[in-house]
């Protein structure tokens, strides 16, 4: 198992970016890797080295993933219609921990993916607790009743370091967000430059 709530601004450090854009992030102060040789880890790196590095962004910037989980959703955005680096965003996207991110109602990825887990958010009015459950366009996810108060979510909403985008409709004072389409990699707001296709020629040689 991958996880790695822990560590995750080790992640920012080795990448020496800040993936999530959070203020706290240390690659803000540093941008060199961690370690006592991080400054010295410079070199030019491989076509190998550039895809690896672009799959462990993309898959850290998605929370506690394992690589099983996150080769299974590349084997699915190969075999749909259509270019298979947006299928992927896409699909990592209609995930539910990522869609409550996105609307706001948590500040973490990892949160989110934790909220989920504890039951706090029901689809469709249904409960849902599998932060990897898909969900399809015009669904409407809301957090329960009881978890609306719960300063997780009341920190998250007052957040000013990010937006909702625009395939995600949220409503605050309901707590309830509408997935509305499925997004390309250009609607996504990521901190960062992802480059899917490099993930893409990393797995069709591995």
């Amino acid at each position: 198992m991958t996880k790695r709530t822990s560590a995750k601004y080790k992640i920012d450090r080795r990448m020496g970016e800040n993936i999530w854009g959070r203020p706290k992030s240390p690659v803000n102060r540093r941008e060199y890797g961690p370690g006592q040789h991080g400054q010295r880890r410079k070199g030019k790196m491989s076509d190998f080295g550039l895809q690896l590095r672009a799959k462990q962004k993309l898959k850290g910037y998605y929370g506690d993933m394992t690589e099983k989980q996150f080769r299974r959703i590349y084997a699915e955005a190969e075999r749909v219609k259509g270019d298979t680096g947006e299928n992927l965003i896409g699909l990592l996207e209609r995930r539910l921990d990522a869609v409550v991110y996105r609307a706001k109602f948590v500040p973490t990825v990892f949160a989110a993916r934790q909220f989920v887990n504890h039951g706090h958010v029901t689809v469709n009015g249904k409960r849902v607790n599998i932060p990897s459950y898909r969900v399809k366009e015009g669904d409407v996810v809301e957090v329960r009743q009881k978890s609306k108060q719960l300063a997780v979510v009341l920190e998250a909403v007052q957040l000013a370091e990010r937006d909702v985008p625009d395939y995600v409709e949220a409503d605050h004072s309901k707590m309830t967000a509408t997935f509305v389409r499925t997004p390309g990699l250009g609607d996504v707001p990521y901190p960062v430059h992802m480059e899917p296709n490099l993930v893409i020629e990393y797995y069709a040689q591995n």
